[in-house]
C-alpha cells in the first residue's frame, strides 16, 4: 500500500481550480453533472482509504474482530502502519459516518415537515398540481422533491413580482424538480462531509444548479430579460427558504454573491452547450488537472485494495 494510500485524502485539491473556472466555458448542466461525479468519486475513494488505513492499524490491538493472521510480522512488515495511524482513521470514520447521518437525516426530516405542512392545501391558481401556494407575507420559493415534487411558493413572494416575473420564478423551480438538482446537491453535501477539500465543489455545484435552472427558465418564458429581473427582485426581498437544503429560487442578495453573478449571467449570451472545456483555456488545463485527481484517487485506492487482499488472502489459513 505504501504512503500511496493517503493520496486519495488530499488529491481533492486538484479540483479546486474547475470549481472556480467551470462556469466560464461550461454549460451550467455540464458543469454540476462534472463536480458531482468528482465529488463522489473522491468521497468514496477518501472513505475507502481511511477504511484500509484504519483495519491496517489496528490489526494488532488485542480485542479486535479481525483473523489472527492479519497482525502476523510479514503483515506489518509489507503494511507498516502504526495502531495510532489506524485509531485516528477509525475516529475520522466515526466522525464522517456521524456527519453524514446527521445530513442525510436533516434531508429526510425537512422533506416529511414540508409535506405535512403541505397536505391538503389546494391547487395552486394556475391549476398546476405541482404548485403549492403557501399564506405567508414572507416572500420565499423553492422546490420540494418527492414524488409528485412540488413548487412552494409564498403570497409575499408572488406579490413582489409581476405577472411575467412570476412564470420565470414557476419555471426555474420546476426545472429544479424536473432535472432533480436535490440529488446533486445532496450528493456534494455528502463528498464534503467526507472530505473538507470537497467543500468549494460543493458550492460550486449549488451555483450551477441554479445557473441550469435559470437557464431553463429563461428558454421557457422566452426572455432571457425577464428571468434576470425576476431573480433580481426576488433576492432584493426575500429571506432564506424554510427548507433549507432545497433549491431556493433567490436568497438575499450581496455585493460579491451569487445572485448578481447569475443576473450577470443572465444578461450576456446563450451559454455554450459544450460539456467540457476547450484544452487551450484555464477551464480546460483545470479540468484535466480534475480529472488526472479524479482518477489517480480511484487507483490510488484500487492499488491499495488489491495489494491489501492479497496479502491477507496469502497470510489467513484455508
Amino acid at each position: 500500500m505504501g504512503f500511496f494510500v493517503f493520496l486519495p485524502l488530499v488529491l481533492p485539491l486538484t479540483a479546486v481550480p474547475i470549481a472556480r473556472l467551470t462556469e466560464q466555458h461550461l454549460h451550467p448542466r455540464g458543469a454540476a453533472r462534472l463536480m458531482t461525479v468528482i465529488s463522489a468519486v473522491m468521497a468514496v475513494c477518501s472513505v475507502l482509504c481511511l477504511v484500509l488505513i484504519g483495519v491496517v492499524g489496528t490489526a494488532q490491538i488485542p480485542g479486535n474482530p479481525l483473523p489472527d493472521s492479519w497482525s502476523d510480522p510479514e503483515v506489518r512488515a509489507a503494511l507498516p502502519y502504526h495502531e495510532t495511524v489506524g485509531t485516528a482513521a477509525m475516529w475520522l470514520l466515526a466522525l464522517v459516518s456521524l456527519a453524514c447521518s446527521r445530513t442525510v437525516v436533516r434531508h429526510l426530516r425537512v422533506r416529511a415537515r414540508a409535506r405535512r405542512a403541505l397536505a391538503g392545501l389546494p391547487v395552486g391558481p394556475d391549476g398546476a398540481d405541482d404548485l403549492a401556494v403557501l399564506p405567508d407575507h414572507s416572500p420565499y420559493a423553492y422546490a420540494l422533491p418527492g414524488s409528485p415534487g412540488r413548487v412552494v411558493v409564498s403570497t409575499g413572494m408572488l406579490a413582489g413580482l409581476a405577472a411575467d416575473e412570476r412564470e420565470a420564478l414557476l419555471a426555474h423551480e420546476r426545472a429544479h424538480l424536473r432535472h432533480r438538482h436535490h440529488r446533486y446537491l445532496l450528493t456534494t453535501q455528502l463528498a464534503a462531509c467526507v472530505n473538507p477539500f470537497l467543500r468549494p465543489l460543493q458550492s460550486a455545484v449549488a451555483y450551477s444548479a441554479e445557473r441550469w435552472a435559470d437557464e431553463d427558465s429563461a428558454q421557457a418564458v422566452g426572455d432571457r430579460r425577464i428571468t434576470a429581473r425576476a431573480v433580481a427582485r426576488a433576492a432584493l426581498v426575500s429571506h432564506a427558504a424554510p427548507a433549507p437544503g432545497f433549491a431556493a429560487f433567490a436568497t438575499p442578495a450581496t455585493a460579491a454573491g451569487p445572485v448578481p453573478r447569475r443576473v450577470a449571467a443572465l444578461l450576456g449570451p446563450v451559454p455554450t452547450s459544450r460539456n467540457w472545456p476547450p484544452a487551450k483555456t484555464p477551464a480546460g488545463l483545470a479540468a484535466m488537472v480534475a480529472a488526472i485527481g479524479t482518477a489517480v484517487s480511484a487507483l490510488c485506492a484500487l492499488n491499495a485494495v488489491v495489494a491489501l487482499l492479497v496479502l491477507l488472502k496469502a497470510v489467513t489459513p484455508l
